[in-house]
């Protein structure tokens, strides 16, 4: 690593003490950037400018008349594109306009015959003849051009007969509409009588199936009533035993609360004996841990110890199921922390229980109870000592009055239901009143319905006959949608067979211009051209007379190098395209730190080719240079490449860092970032895995051969 160090130190060095090395470094640095920028900005916008591109236009149209009226549909072509901004039209004769093209001076031109409006006019005669545009190009002034004026030429053509085609439907429609119109005016009745007994025809179905579930309905709601007033007893019957039962729980309540007021001194006996128990408890397990004592006096007071504790725990289960009971008769829970308080202090008592029956087994067993059984009960005793005197300093300030207000909430519970009895047995009377009226109108609905049933056939029969009737009449032409077909707007049916179909167009990246959208491929074409240039000027070896390397040492100090200037060339690059042309980029960040590893990437490629091979490595990267510009999709779609470019396409590490850098401009996928990294990655390892595995041997082996082509002089 020390050798590697000072080989990139003195290279360093070397630069800023020789200024002719400096100047030579910084234009490297410099010229591929100039090489991005240029073909950027010149293909910025070329597809919006072409409004320069020359295409002459000649009208030998002669005109014709139709039916009186003369039509030029020529003139009419010169006019629209007189407007038209999408190409530089030149308005000139037919000999000029050959001669242009032949010349190199247009780049095609357009000819509209002298029998053009004459062969379109055929169209409303037995046989139709389809006109012709003539359309000449010179392909070789250049590739893209004549795609350019091709385009041109036929919206002409489209042009043209969107306007026949909206022109000739539009005086056809029209026709039509006055006709409709016409018609209207003179068969008003008629269209109203007819439209009203075809829907009296098609709703007979709908008729007949509404008469059939009224009447079933009826019958359910006939049902209904009888089964409500039935129940309208029993509803009254258990208003009746609502209330009673509301007394019931006013009386409960009461002797509840009276019961409470001598069963809270109780229960604050109680709880101070338990209070008590558990001193003793305390200082008894003291003793225990400090002296043995005799297993029968052990014995006896864990016995004693039991009584009590078996005797508070009983007194804290009624206090609990006490204060849950209110718990449940009030609005909400007020005494939950009450009773989890008290629920904490049952789980002492039940833990200082059956530590000691765990002592009276070991005693009984003739054995000596361990000290941490002593402890433990001490522990647990004192922890239960101070919920105990908890529950206590809180039973005169907390307990008795949420007690006295849960059983007040409760009360006042009974009387809302109290309440709302009385009123229902207050409205059980008008609600029978609204049941037996209900009653005689379904009984004479039910007869109504039956009426119409009976009658509903032959009106339909007849309805059926005045339908058939008129559609004899009209001779399998429904009149009605004649009209309405002919007086539809005349305009809005012209324009729509003129063109029947919109494209609505959503860009998921949009990027505003071409030179923008190309940057990607110029920029990493720019770096690989930089990487070129590096290694067509400097040298990969090292050249230094006081001190000997290893060929892996020269490999990476002078690949230190190279990647120094390679990213500075990079930053150029990328920030220039940024800042200097002002090309979009939908992550700026992204797109110079892509920049920065793919200038790596490719320095490292390029690097090794030379390092390892010399000058047939300069070969190799201009071949691969050449084949990466034509396989890796950067201008063309791979897919309408030769099967060739499109079978090295993957193979190519242009591919990956051109995707990499379209993400950047466009907007990131990340998951196709990581995969273009990745492969870019595996490229890396491929060219340190040849760079350290074959300088050496290759470079040993075409060392006599790279001196005989130095003394050519031809070759360095």
């Amino acid at each position: 690593m020390k050798n590697i160090l000072s080989i990139y130190a003195r290279d360093l060095k070397n630069i800023t003490r020789h200024w002719v090395a400096a100047v030579i470094i910084g234009g490297l640095i410099l010229l591929p950037s100039l090489y991005a920028w240029f073909n950027i900005k010149a293909s910025w916008d070329p597809y919006g400018n072409t409004q320069g591109v020359p295409v002459a236009v000649t009208n030998l149209d002669k005109g014709t008349t139709v039916r009186g009226h003369e039509i030029r549909l020529g003139d009419e072509v010169v006019r629209s594109l007189k407007k038209n901004k999408k190409l530089g039209w030149i308005f000139i004769n037919q000999k000029k306009a050959y001669e242009g093209v032949r010349r190199g001076d247009v780049y095609a031109s357009i000819t509209i015959p002298e029998d053009f409006s004459k062969k379109i006019a055929t169209v409303i005669t037995g046989e139709p003849v389809k006109p012709e545009i003539v359309y000449y190009v010179n392909e070789k002034i250049n590739a893209i051009t004549p795609k350019m004026t091709e385009k041109g030429a036929t919206g002409i053509v489209q042009q043209v007969s969107d306007n026949f085609v909206k022109t000739a439907t539009g005086a056809m429609f029209k026709t039509f509409n006055e006709l409709g119109i016409e018609l209207e005016r003179e068969w008003p009745t008629v269209k109203a009588l007819e439209e009203l007994v075809f829907r009296l025809e098609k709703s007979f179905p709908t008729v007949n199936r509404a008469v059939r579930i009224a009447l079933e309905d009826v019958n359910k709601a006939a049902e209904i009533t009888g089964k409500a007033q039935r129940g309208l007893a029993r509803a009254a019957r258990i208003t009746r035993d609502g209330k009673e039962f509301t007394h019931r729980l006013h009386r409960f309540l009461d002797h509840l609360r009276g019961s409470t007021e001598t069963l809270l001194p109780r229960v604050k006996d109680r709880i101070e004996t338990v209070h008590q128990t558990a001193v003793s408890m305390q200082q008894l397990t003291s003793r225990l841990q400090k002296t043995d004592m005799d297993p029968t006096d052990v014995k006896s007071a864990v016995s004693e110890a039991t009584g009590r504790l078996t005797a508070g725990l009983t007194a804290t289960d009624h206090i609990i199921q006490l204060l849950e009971r209110v718990n449940r008769l009030a609005d909400q829970p007020i005494l939950d922390p009450e009773i989890k308080r008290l629920q904490r202090i049952r789980e002492g008592f039940q833990q200082q229980l059956m530590l000691l029956d765990r002592i009276e087994s070991t005693v009984s067993n003739g054995e000596a109870p361990g000290k941490d059984l002593f402890r433990r009960w001490n522990d647990a005793s004192r922890i239960t000592q101070q919920r105990t005197q908890d529950v206590m300093n809180r039973l005169e300030g907390e307990f008795q009055p949420k007690i006295r207000k849960g059983l007040d909430q409760a009360d006042s519970s009974l009387d809302r239901v109290q309440s709302i009895l009385d009123e229902t047995d207050r409205t059980l009377p008008d609600v029978n009143k609204i049941i037996r009226d209900a009653t005689k109108g379904i009984a004479v609905g039910k007869k109504e319905l039956r009426t119409i049933k009976e009658h509903l056939p032959q009106i339909e029969a007849k309805v059926h006959h005045l339908a058939d009737e008129i559609r004899k009449a009209e001779a399998e032409t429904d009149l009605g949608e004649v009209i309405d077909l002919l007086k539809n707007d005349f305009h809005k049916e012209s324009d729509f067979f003129a063109q029947p179909v919109l494209l609505r167009e959503v860009k998921l990246y949009p990027i505003p211009n071409y030179g923008s959208a190309m940057s990607p491929f110029y920029t990493v074409l720019s770096l690989w051209v930089g990487t070129l240039l590096l290694v067509s000027l400097l040298t990969t070896e090292v050249h230094d007379p006081h001190g000997v390397y290893k060929s892996y040492q020269v490999y990476f100090g002078r690949y230190l190098t190279f990647l120094t200037i390679a990213l500075m060339q990079s930053v150029i690059v990328t920030v220039g395209n940024l800042f200097v042309l002002h090309t979009y980029c939908s992550d700026p960040l992204w797109f110079v730190l892509f920049g920065l590893l793919i200038s790596a990437v490719s320095m490292l490629i390029v690097y090794t080719l030379v390092s390892v091979f010399g000058n047939v490595g300069k070969a190799l990267s201009i071949v691969l240079l050449v084949l990466q510009l034509s396989a890796s999709g950067g201008t063309f779609p791979v897919q309408v490449m030769p099967l060739f470019f499109q079978a090295i396409h993957p193979f190519l590490p242009f591919t990956y860092a051109i995707s990499m850098m379209r993400e950047a401009v466009g907007g990131a996928i990340w998951e196709i970032v990581w995969k273009d990294l990745s492969i870019l990655g595996v490229f890396a390892a491929l060219a340190l895995l040849i760079g350290l595995a074959l300088k050496e041997p290759i470079n040993r082996k075409t060392s006599k051969l790279m001196e005989s082509a130095k003394a050519s002089q031809l070759i360095h």
